[in-house]
């Protein structure tokens, strides 16, 4: 296996190895299944940059979003933050290094938030646990953090039922930045809200993280959306990093079969096409293929993808990375790939 894509700036977040395996129980009482959440993830992080984290439902992004947070343990593998493995780290300094440095974004403000707490107590939250500034100190912030979302002052002694959906997330992002972290990851925040409220949250943390100076990972099905949200991509097919590329170049010129398929499923209303059709379903995470798991719907799927598992392979840009044995050719359009499968299945 080849590096990690290298980044100019030095590391806030880097993943090596990193796997998450849970147990979960089968058939018998006393028998568990393996699940394998997270496989092999290599992945670096720099200040201020945006990744964006594709893949269909179960292929691991809420799990890499954990790690990377340190919300779940890999069961082998490190995470290191600015250069200090954080696993080794003692459980205090730990919480401090986290806590302190980043913040996170849940899919349902619903659920995510306390709903016996005010907006003012969910926002203090954070200060208090970490012991930051004095009483008055700590109720300013909560000011400042109230008007960087957009949110009334009118709101501060509401209780979360009593607020809209959007209003909701805005909370939730509000106390993700309580603490002035470095990275802020983002999972699939909006896939909760109205249509009419999603493009206001998405350029609220557009605004942010250009304000703040930000590292952002936005996990989210909303593929086009992510394209244009983020400086790089990666795709996820059952618990691995499969591609990893420039957002500039992964709606025409990626290379891994799979993201081909997903961005051609999500095409621009300007210039659409017909969509790559991927058969059959997902395979299970507690018993995965041999080899590549994305040769059982893979159209290029020969003997040598059910042996073995392709080890990543650099493209001519920079920053770009894909695991293939048959690689879709770079000058070969999604356009011209649509129309080359539609001949070959035509009778």
């Amino acid at each position: 296996m080849s590096d990690p894509v290298e980044t100019s700036a030095p590391a806030l977040v880097e993943l090596s190895d990193a796997h998450v395996v849970h147990k979960a129980r089968s058939g018998g009482l006393f028998t568990r299944d393996r699940v394998y959440a997270l496989t092999g993830a290599d992945l670096t992080i720099a200040p201020g940059e945006t990744i964006g984290v594709v893949g269909e439902s179960g292929c691991g992004k809420s799990t890499l979003a954990k790690v990377l947070v340190g919300v779940e343990r890999p069961t082998r593998g490190t995470v290191s933050f600015r250069g200090r493995d954080l696993w080794a780290m003692p459980a205090g300094e730990r919480r401090k290094a986290v806590g302190g440095s980043t913040g996170m974004i849940f899919q349902d403000p619903s659920t995510a938030l306390n709903r016996r707490l005010t907006v003012r107590q969910i926002l203090r939250d954070p200060l208090d646990v970490h012991d930051r500034g004095t009483r008055a100190q700590r109720e300013e912030r909560v000011r400042e953090l109230m008007s960087l979302v957009g949110l009334p002052r009118a709101l501060a002694d509401a209780l979360p039922g009593q607020l809209s959906g959007g209003q909701r997330q805005r909370v939730a992002i509000a106390r993700a930045l309580a603490l002035d972290p470095d990275l802020v990851v983002a999972d699939e925040p909006t896939s909760a809200l109205d249509v009419s409220v999603r493009a206001q949250i998405l350029n609220l943390l557009l605004d942010l993280k250009e304000r703040l100076g930000l590292a952002l990972v936005f996990v989210s099905h909303d593929i086009q959306t992510v394209r244009r949200m983020s400086d790089r991509v990666i795709t996820m097919y059952l618990g691995r990093i499969v591609e990893e590329s420039p957002a500039a170049l992964v709606t025409d010129r990626a290379r891994h079969p799979y993201t081909r398929a997903l961005f051609s499923a999500t095409p621009g209303l300007l210039d659409p096409i017909d969509p790559i059709p991927l058969t059959g379903p997902v395979p299970s995470a507690t018993r995965p293929p041999s080899g590549c798991p994305f040769r059982t719907r893979c159209w290029k799927a020969d003997g040598t993808c059910a042996e073995e598992m392709p080890g990543f392979s650099a493209a001519s840009a920079p920053a770009h990375r894909f695991r293939c044995h048959h690689p879709v050719r770079e000058d070969e359009s999604t356009r011209d790939l649509v129309h080359r499968r539609d001949a070959m299945e035509a009778p």
